[in-house]
């Protein structure tokens, strides 16, 4: 969602010469307990549109995926077979006993328990969250085999910085960004070291260091960067060998 967020909100602004952001926030996604929210939660955010006085049954909503979970309409997009299989393994008895569901829940009004999320990624209880953290700390750390070379070319491509202004030995901000994120991406996913990614620019560490500092304080107020950061993340491990550390 982040990479089609970014490329529309690209694209929008090259066709109507604008600049900056085009949605009021960045795309969230959370981890929920399927057990004590995820039903819950999936009649919630179908009945939004409802409890807006937009109107008056979840189908009507043009903008919604409901229709795709209780018509025989299709899409390529919603894959709705793991939340109706919670009712039947027959797809027509699962629709409807969907579509009851969440039409028993209309008259719900608005629910701050859906909105209490714990370490802001995940909704369930603090049991739940608990397992997820103890499975997170039990794993080993992947890398993959990835060049800083490689690494260069996709963010050449993604933030439209050339080559020549990533290696130049001047003090230009678009080169300087542009090499301070093939530092973080280099250690984030090949676990290359600054030093690395400071000789293969034949700059000095400190500055790769710093201009590494610099962007992980944007990456976290800047929607735009996040997701293209994320689409190079996407990019750069698809289909790529990976090794793990203990």
């Amino acid at each position: 969602m982040q990479i089609l967020q970014f490329r529309y909100t690209r694209n929008f602004n090259i066709k109507y010469k604008k600049w900056g952001h085009l949605f009021q926030g960045r795309y969230k996604a959370i981890l929920c307990d399927k057990d004590s929210y995820f039903l819950e939660l999936s009649a919630y955010i179908h009945l939004n549109p409802v409890r807006a006085g937009l109107i008056k049954e979840p189908h009507q909503y043009p903008w919604s995926s409901y229709r795709f979970y209780v018509r025989e309409a299709k899409d390529r997009i919603v894959d709705g077979n793991f939340l109706l299989a919670q009712f039947s393994n027959k797809k027509a008895t699962a629709k409807r006993e969907y579509s009851r569901f969440v039409r028993s829940r209309i008259s719900q009004g608005h629910r701050d328990d859906f909105y209490e999320l714990m370490d802001q990624r995940f909704l369930g209880t603090e049991e739940f969250v608990d397992n997820i953290h103890r499975d997170l700390n039990e794993r080993h750390s992947f890398f993959y085999d990835i060049s800083i070379r490689e690494i260069v070319s996709e963010v050449e491509l993604v933030f439209n910085i050339s080559k020549d202004l990533l290696y130049s030995n001047t003090r230009n901000r678009r080169g300087a960004f542009g090499r301070a994120v093939v530092g973080y991406l280099a250690k984030e996913l090949a676990n290359h070291p600054f030093k690395d990614t400071a000789a293969h620019f034949n700059r000095d560490p400190v500055v790769i260091s710093k201009g590494i500092k610099g962007l992980e304080k944007r990456i976290s107020e800047d929607e735009t960067i996040i997701t293209a950061i994320n689409m190079l993340r996407e990019s750069l491990t698809k289909n790529r060998k990976k090794y793990s550390f203990n």
